[in-house]
């Protein structure tokens, strides 16, 4: 089940700037109003940029079949993404710090916990509770819920949470309120106090000892913000929801190989912390895109901020529970993906990212967007010529790092438990089980990237309602 949060026609009114992106350049009072007006035209131009990069991808995926070394070519490019999968599994990933100590609890950073929500009376309250509850001063923390023009029984219940919490903040957005879940956070974000700033999703759950878990990895100076590793708190409800707790281990573990190769961390929404000075810099949330977490990772990298994971405690939320919420989820989430690359493509080049990090975003961009899209024509070239499929090799190294992530996730997170061949046998059976439902991706990416191409831009944000399950 879905509903529009927020939808807008295209709009050619300007955003406000994104500071992070004007500043540090070589020539500062010459570039900066190119910069503005590339960086505004680049937000419009987003349909061109994907056509155009579409018929690129078709058009060279069926050109390599047209001449006679084509084959060799792809093999050439699995080859050279070999040794990078190779490099990213043989990393160790980086320890965690230990929970922050009682004797250092006076020294713990303030955090202010936001929750944006829209009709969610069936979670709303289990969260405010959570997190009144959290093992961590009293003083060093607020919970601020900004309540986007709920229909339901949303507004009540915070009404009688306020009145059991006389702590809890809760700003009322009115109708006709712009910019979606950004513009909800960029709302309240003036009006906290804390260095680190939180948000959850209204479904989230939330252990006692995060903040405690959380803070110690603020102690380095360039951590611009972490996220928690995700979990499905009604994974037992049938195949989708047991396979979407596969994926999450599978990200859980890119995140964390990633990061130790000197590659992106990325934010997920649900259970980010983020510096409040990093944010600041960044220019808050951008209200232009679907996915609001996406979007501030790559600024904040770009500001040459780093972005830590941390594999426990999990944030638990609920998975969809129907192949329709999975599509219109995966959309979006693919959508967004996408979108960062077309907007900052020109910045993701430039000197402001290592070529560690470059090499990341490349090596993912080309596996999780460019071979889904590219597999289409190649299926149609393979059966037009009868021939088998050029990218087979490179699909075939993809599913191989995605079935080593996933059963090594698994593993990685029952790692204090001491674990029986009962055990192994379900984590097998797990992995497999989510390699199957992972094939989702090869309709989603396409449909995905051809349906930018040819549709006007429309910032829609298709929101998952949730039941209260877990």
């Amino acid at each position: 089940m879905t509903e529009n949060y927020w939808s807008e026609k295209e709009t050619e009114k300007e955003i406000d700037p994104i500071r992070t992106l004007l500043s540090e350049w070589s020539d500062p009072e010459e570039e900066e109003e190119d910069f503005r007006s590339d960086f505004f035209q680049g937000l419009a131009g987003r349909r061109k940029k994907a056509a155009f990069t579409l018929m690129i991808v078709w058009g060279i995926t069926i050109a390599l079949h047209l001449i006679s070394w084509g084959y060799w070519l792809a093999f050439g490019v699995t080859g050279l993404m070999a040794v990078q999968v190779m490099r990213l599994i043989s990393v160790k990933p980086t320890s965690q710090p230990e929970i922050l100590a009682n004797d250092s609890i006076t020294d713990a950073p303030t955090m202010s916990l936001l929750i944006a929500a829209k009709n969610e009376e069936a979670v709303i309250g289990q969260l405010v509770k959570m997190l009144f509850e959290l093992d961590y001063p009293e003083d060093k923390y607020e919970v601020w819920v900004i309540d986007d023009n709920s229909t339901d029984k949303t507004p009540e219940i915070l009404e009688k949470l306020g009145e059991e919490y006389k702590e809890l903040k809760v700003l009322q957005r009115p109708a006709g309120a712009g910019g979606g879940k950004s513009g909800a956070l960029n709302q309240v974000l003036p009006l906290t106090k804390g260095a680190i700033v939180a948000v959850f999703d209204a479904d989230a759950k939330v252990p006692k000892d995060l903040l405690r878990q959380v803070a110690p990895m603020f102690e380095q100076a360039a951590m611009g913000a972490v996220q928690v590793r995700k979990a499905i708190a009604n994974q037992s409800m049938n195949f989708w929801t047991r396979s979407q707790m596969a994926e999450m281990t599978l990200d859980s573990y890119s995140q964390q190989q990633r990061i130790a190769l000197g590659g992106i961390g990325e934010l997920r929404g649900n259970g980010q912390f983020v510096r409040r000075s990093a944010l600041d810099s960044c220019g808050g949330w951008n209200e232009q895109t679907i996915t609001d977490d996406l979007d501030l990772t790559i600024r904040l990298h770009l500001d040459q901020w780093e972005i830590g994971f941390l594999l426990s405690p999990a944030v638990e939320e609920e998975g969809v529970t129907s192949v329709v919420s999975l599509w219109h989820q995966r959309n979006r989430w693919a959508e967004g993906g996408y979108q960062r690359y077309l907007d900052y493509w020109r910045f993701l080049i430039s000197a402001r990212l290592s070529w560690r990090k470059k090499l990341d975003l490349f090596s993912f961009f080309l596996l999780q967007y460019l071979l889904p899209t590219a597999t289409v024509p190649d299926l149609f070239m393979a059966i037009a010529r009868h021939r088998f499929p050029l990218l087979s090799p490179l699909s075939g190294l993809f599913f191989f790092l995605s079935f080593w992530g996933m059963l090594t996730g698994l593993r990685r997170i029952q790692a204090n438990q001491k674990l029986g061949f009962s055990d192994f046998f379900t984590i097998g059976i797990q992995t497999f089980r989510g390699m199957i439902y992972l094939l989702h991706w090869l309709l989603v990416i396409p449909a995905t990237t051809a349906r930018i191409s040819v549709r006007p831009k429309r910032l829609k944000w298709v929101k998952t309602v949730h039941q209260g399950h877990s």
